[in-house]
């Protein structure tokens, strides 16, 4: 049988040890191709460039001899996507994984990711697509004790398929392998970012600000990604690009408009 083609990406950068990392485990299960920012990209969203040009180039960043075709790419990771499916990848891949984020992409995170943003770009396409973080922002983060969990995961998405229309974001704890309790299909929680900005001043007597702020969960439900990671479990979280509201359809529709 024919191996998985699977495109690889993320929002960190081509050299992100998350995105090494997944590469290394996507190699145990079908013939990879990387199509990934050429710097971090991180909190761009979906965001694709469209009023400057676009570069991209092959690149070398492994050395082994089974070391997969790579590709940088000047954009965003939407963009990247975009590009490897119109341009770089000799047939349409049987699924995209983006990541590993460093850093949580958790509840309303997923507003905000780049990571997300190129899985959710893939399954606009049509392609099973999965975003996978780990809860650590170190650029030293152990991503190993989730491979088996992670290789799992995609082994079964490429077996059964994902639902039209969905993109399955999974967030991992940072534990050791023994810690980790196993996987939660969950609902995104409610919570929200209370921001704030730190006001400074530079030499030159001109403003500027660091955008700050704390994290703010407002949901106590026990089957949300909060609570899972929480309990020491990874969380999948199946989640939707029509964002329509379709309870609020009939509300509106009582309007004298």
């Amino acid at each position: 049988m024919q191996k998985p083609l699977i495109l690889v990406t993320n929002d960190d950068g081509i050299t992100a040890p998350g995105l090494r990392a997944l590469i290394s485990y996507m190699k145990e299960i079908g013939v990879v191709v990387v199509v990934a920012p050429d710097s971090p990209q991180s909190g761009m969203g979906h965001a694709i460039t469209l009023d400057s040009t676009l570069y991209s180039k092959k690149v070398s960043v492994d050395l082994e001899d089974d070391a997969p075709l790579e590709y940088s790419c000047s954009g965003t990771p939407a963009d990247c996507v975009k590009l490897a499916l119109q341009e770089l990848l000799g047939r349409k891949p049987d699924i995209c994984v983006s990541g590993i984020n460093h850093g949580s992409n958790s509840s309303i995170n997923v507003i905000y990711s780049g990571t997300m943003s190129a899985a959710i770009e893939a399954g606009i396409e049509g392609i099973p697509a999965i975003g996978f973080s780990l809860c650590d922002y170190s650029w030293e983060a152990d991503f190993k004790p989730a491979r088996d969990y992670i290789i799992r995961i995609v082994k079964e998405a490429i077996e059964n398929g994902i639902p039209k229309g969905v993109v399955l974001n999974v967030n991992i704890p940072p534990l050791n392998k023994e810690e980790l309790k196993g996987i939660k299909i969950c609902r995104q929680a409610r919570a929200n970012w209370k921001e704030k900005f730190d006001k400074r001043t530079n030499p030159n007597g001109k403003d500027y600000y660091w955008l700050t702020g704390e994290f703010e969960l407002l949901d106590k439900g026990e089957d949300t990604d909060e609570w899972a990671l929480a309990q020491g479990y990874i969380s999948v979280v199946p989640t939707q690009f029509d964002l329509t509201a379709h309870h609020a359809i009939q509300d509106i529709n009582n309007w004298n408009l």
